[in-house]
């Protein structure tokens, strides 16, 4: 199909459809196909810096690739047979060496690194950025305080090559911090030309270009349409990657992405209805892999501040009454790992996450209700994510339906993908569903974020214990200093506890599903979900 034909065949699309589904290929001067991998998903990014407010689960994809951080990890075989991210080991990035003392860790410099503008990367560099991150506030800074990283004053110049982290206390997620996306290295002398009184780390110039030394480097953006990234050919972060440039297209139309995907005219997608992976896996033209979220799962959350879900009886009653087989197969098709149903005599694991014991019994949940004073059910908003509506919306249907029958009226509540993050943070929803993935993977990062009583953005459902903090708090100080017993009875503490309480419903483990041509390899599953481009080859 030559270039003309393409087009053509992509507008006819459209108008089957009836929504535009955009030509995947720019007016700009194309390079040869082989050279070139065409990704279509559903929405593209708010902004392309990790660091800006409200950035969105797309923008961490440019933010991956185009730009380096000290350390990453290294690959083992996951559950998918695929390239899976390993927790427990790290190798170097923009760092050349790195040294772990008993309260630091110094990382010697690659010496040959530049930045993509030629500037090489020096230490002053690594220390400005890392303290942008733990000063710009919102997500970059919690996340950067999930691993003890919290003032400026711990990251120290030594030479122009070489800078310590100093550590706050001992801690376990420290080292593992400083692998995820959001301690990228800027090149601060350009992001200082473009900062003003009001926005002194130059958030405004970042949002719109990248300034990185990562692997690719984005020459063109517009938004809700197209990302076009080109490779750095100068990248030192690790082997140069095969592919020379990344065509990100947005198409909303989940039929049109499969159109262009059966047809081979696009090569990667990522966001298609989970009906739509088990057909085409079924018909064998495409490689399909489906991977558990790490450390993830998809949940009913419930205000517990205030009635009636400040009744634990009540959440127990909602507990019994989901319909959590009719969400699997209808909704999920299969493609989740359920984490419900347990047996009663089943033991708790030191793991997250893990099914709790409950199960669709509605006479359970009405004889609950009634006990909790509520014999005659009441009325509540269930609210939803309209950005990710293929599957909420359906879920959603299936709970009001199942909650009917206790007596429990849901009006379902969609909320505007833009805004969601917002109105759940406000911690004022009383029902809602939404899915929690911890890029840390260990037990107690989800807890510390989700049940703690810091009460931090993640803990949707405001729920406060004083024994459930002691309970985080211990697991995180035995990791620190090795103590196996005393960690693994407070994990199992904290899990017993969080289903006891259950401020939140544990649903199933959401799989990431990619649907690739035959001839793209060096797929990888990294804990944020998105695609790394500098590993993915197109024969």
């Amino acid at each position: 199909m030559n270039r003309r034909e393409f087009l053509k065949s992509t507008t006819a699309i459209a108008a089957t459809s009836a929504i535009g589904a955009p030509a995947i290929f720019s007016p700009a001067k194309a390079q040869a196909r082989s050279e070139t991998i065409l990704v279509v998903s559903e929405s593209g990014p708010n902004n392309i810096d990790i660091h800006g407010v409200g950035t969105n689960v797309p923008g961490y994809e440019v933010a991956w690739n185009c730009y380096d951080r000290l350390i990453s990890h290294e690959m083992k075989t996951g559950p998918a047979g695929q390239p899976y991210y390993d927790k427990d080991k790290f190798k170097p990035e923009l760092a050349d060496d790195m040294n772990i003392g008993d309260m630091s860790v110094t990382f010697k410099l690659k010496k040959n690194a530049t930045f993509q503008d030629g500037t090489p990367v020096k230490a002053k560099d690594v220390k400005w950025s890392l303290d942008r991150a733990v000063s710009v506030g919102g997500f970059p800074t919690f996340q950067m305080g999930a691993g003890s990283l919290t003032k400026p004053e711990q990251f120290v110049v030594v030479d122009d090559n070489t800078v310590r982290v100093d550590f706050m206390k001992k801690d376990r997620l420290t080292i593992p911090d400083l692998a995820v996306v959001v301690p990228a290295i800027y090149n601060s002398e350009l992001v200082k030309k473009h900062a003003t009184e009001k926005d002194p780390w130059g958030l405004e110039y970042t949002k719109q270009n990248t300034v990185g030394s990562g692997a690719y480097r984005v020459t063109k953006w517009t938004p809700g349409s197209e990302v076009i990234l080109e490779r750095f050919d100068g990248w030192k972060g690790g082997p140069l990657p095969k592919t020379k440039r990344i065509i990100w297209r947005m198409v909303p139309s989940a039929g049109n992405r499969r159109a262009l995907l059966e047809r081979g005219d696009a090569d990667i997608s990522y966001e298609l209805p989970n009906k739509d992976f088990v057909e085409l896996k079924d018909a064998g033209k495409l490689n399909i892999v489906s991977t558990p979220f790490s450390n993830g799962c998809q949940y009913i959350g419930m205000n517990v501040t205030k009635p009636p879900f400040d009744n634990l009886k009540v959440r127990q009653a909602v507990a019994y009454a989901l319909p959590y087989q009719k969400i699997v197969d209808a909704v999920l098709f299969g493609l989740a790992t359920p984490l419900y149903g347990a047996a009663p005599d089943k033991p708790t694991e030191v793991a997250w996450p893990q099914p709790t014991k409950y199960k669709t019994d509605i006479e359970a949940a009405k004889k609950l209700l009634a006990e909790a004073g509520y014999p005659n059910g009441f009325e509540t908003t269930l609210s939803f994510d309209l950005g990710f509506a293929g599957v909420n919306e359906p879920l959603c249907i299936l709970v009001q339906e199942a909650l009917g029958q206790i007596g429990i009226k849901c009006t379902i509540n969609k909320i505007p993908g833009a805004n969601f993050r917002t109105e759940l943070n406000k911690k004022v929803l009383p029902l809602y569903t939404n899915v929690f993935s911890g890029w840390l993977d260990y037990p107690e990062y989800f807890f510390i974020w989700c049940y703690h009583g810091k009460n931090s953005i993640f803990n949707t459902m405001s729920y406060q214990s004083k024994a459930m903090d002691a309970l985080i708090d211990g697991a995180v100080d035995a990791a620190a200093v090795g103590d196996k017993a005393k960690y693994e009875k407070d994990v199992k503490g904290f899990v017993d506890l969080a289903f006891a309480d259950i401020p939140r419903i544990p649903l199933y483990q959401p799989y990431s599903n990619v649907a690739m041509q035959k001839n793209i390899s060096g797929y990888q599953y990294w804990f944020h979900r998105r695609l790394d481009y500098r590993a993915l080859v197109k024969s």
